[in-house]
């Protein structure tokens, strides 16, 4: 069998491609570069930036507040692990019984649809202030009054209701001739539900539900309000015992490192679910 050879043309076609790609990426990075070395002049060059260098950019400082913020965002992270598995059963329940049609659960529809148009309303910060000096006012037997765990409880009320209507966004997305083909093919509701509708909607719903825990994971700084030592509550302590504000830019990097790879992670998921749709 003879070994396939590309054509002239093809050759060339790809070349040019090749140039193409590589003019295209030198034009990028020397526009980079100039918009940088631009936004870095006039900002060094303002009449306050001395102030704001030792005010905001003090390497001694970052370096002493460091420890104490790190130690503090470990505490953030952990919030994060936890809430975020409390957060997708809370959903998903939720978005479940907003779908049930039977009228003797009109009860639990009506009572998963407040549940969302509250948490929904009600911004974040407040949830936490209200759960966090709200439910140990109460003196009730077997309520938490570890600060951090009251906060796992706001956050994860907060986003159960976003995540509820992505994941319910997530099943009517799928084709009720799915739905009417597992009916006749004798599966219950439960299970076409849990065989048929939840596979395929939970495959679709997985970027928005990562960005929605690129936003939790920034909002664990929240729980601050409360008490716990993390890393804004670490930063704000440094902060208010130098008069110093690089304390607050430590706590923002560590932000940053954890929140960029989630977001470029969840890019990829996205364009990878664009591609096998064909788009």
């Amino acid at each position: 069998m003879s070994e396939w050879v590309k054509s002239e043309r093809q050759a060339e076609r790809e070349r040019f491609r090749r140039s193409r790609g590589r003019r295209t990426a030198s034009i990028a990075t020397a526009s980079t570069v100039v918009f940088v070395v631009l936004v870095a002049w006039i900002v060094t060059s303002s009449p306050g930036w001395p102030r704001v260098e030792e005010t905001f950019f003090d390497f001694g400082q970052f370096r002493e507040a460091l420890p104490d913020v790190l130690s503090g965002f470990l505490l953030n992270i952990k919030i994060f692990l936890i809430a975020e598995p409390l957060i997708l059963i809370v959903g998903l329940l939720v978005a479940l019984a907003r779908g049930i049609r039977t009228p003797a659960f009109f009860p639990i529809r009506a009572l998963a649809t407040l549940y969302t148009d509250i948490f929904r309303g009600v911004p974040t910060i407040l949830v936490i202030y209200l759960v966090g000096f709200g439910l140990p006012a109460l003196n009730l037997q077997g309520i938490p009054t570890d600060l951090a765990t009251l906060g796992i409880i706001a956050l994860t009320l907060s986003y159960g209701a976003y995540v509820a209507e992505v994941f319910r966004s997530g099943i009517e997305s799928i084709h009720p001739s799915q739905v009417a083909a597992a009916r006749s093919l004798g599966l219950s509701h439960g299970r076409t539900m849990r065989f048929v509708v939840l596979p395929q909607a939970t495959r679709r719903v997985v970027p928005p539900l990562l960005n929605d825990f690129v936003s939790l994971q920034k909002d664990t700084a929240l729980v601050a309000t409360i008490g716990p030592l993390e890393a804004l509550r670490q930063a704000q302590i440094h902060a208010a015992s130098t008069f110093n504000y690089t304390p607050y830019l430590a706590a923002a990097l560590l932000f940053i490192l954890l929140t960029i790879p989630m977001a470029r992670f969840t890019d990829h998921l996205a364009a990878r679910t664009r591609r096998r749709r064909g788009a």
